[in-house]
């Protein structure tokens, strides 16, 4: 297929761009930095472009199969719209140049649940925190992305993971349509499970959860190497 990934030169991206280049695929992989782009592959294309410039966009879209966005913006205090402006012209340019499916990162904390291994500091007190204060306008901005995707009829996931961690390689992760009870989605699960869904019709106008269950790191070691390293 002829895909293209917004969102690439995140970690996640990387990884997916990798992936669906081993897999076969013709990748567009969009970044704002194409310089630092670390792949390179003769069914690759890099292309420099913001998801906010609707002509750029619709370039990109014009001609794909199906398109796959693992944008991400560090949380913060200011109001943040990256997640349903840049989302808004994809779907336009998709709608423009006919192209059909569309697989877009969430958040689990976008419709924040307990989680039954969560113990009370994790479920009453950092989740809510994360969630309502310290990531408060990011996660409103998803569900504004979300609502925006759901009003459409294109073929449309949105994939919510947990916390995201690394692990070297793709475990035998879990896919849920709706809330997934697990704390923790590696990157690389994450990228597996969306580019699955190329191939994978069960999950079309569908939310679903991605969870890794093998070698979950603790709460502490999260926080250490993920939410502290983003800081």
């Amino acid at each position: 297929m002829r895909i293209t990934v917004f969102g690439a030169n995140g970690p996640t991206g990387r990884l997916l761009t990798g992936q669906a280049l081993a897999a076969g695929h013709d990748v567009a992989a969009v970044t704002r930095q194409p310089d630092s782009f670390p792949l390179h592959h003769d069914r690759l294309e890099i292309v420099g472009a913001d998801v906010l410039d609707p002509g750029a966009v619709d370039a990109v879209v014009a001609g794909r199969d199906a398109v796959l966005s693992t944008l991400g913006v560090p949380a913060g205090k200011e109001p943040i719209s990256t997640y349903s402006r840049g989302v808004a012209n994809i779907v336009a340019a998709m709608e423009r140049h006919r192209v059909r499916r569309l697989a877009v990162v969430s958040s689990s904390g976008v419709d924040p649940h307990p989680y039954s291994d969560g113990g009370f500091l994790f479920n009453r007190v950092l989740l809510p925190y994360v969630t309502r204060v310290a990531g408060k306008t990011l996660y409103d901005d998803m569900r504004r992305m979300e609502s925006l995707i759901q009003s459409t009829d294109l073929d449309w996931t949105i994939v919510r993971p947990s916390g995201l961690y690394h692990l070297p390689s793709v475990t035998d992760y879990t896919v849920v349509e709706g809330h997934a009870d697990g704390r923790f989605t590696a990157r690389a699960d994450l990228a597996a499970s969306m580019l699955a869904l190329l191939n994978d019709h069960r999950y079309v106008r569908t939310t679903i959860g991605v969870i890794t269950t093998a070698d979950n790191p603790t709460l502490l070691e999260w926080i250490r190497h993920e939410a502290l390293a983003k800081s």
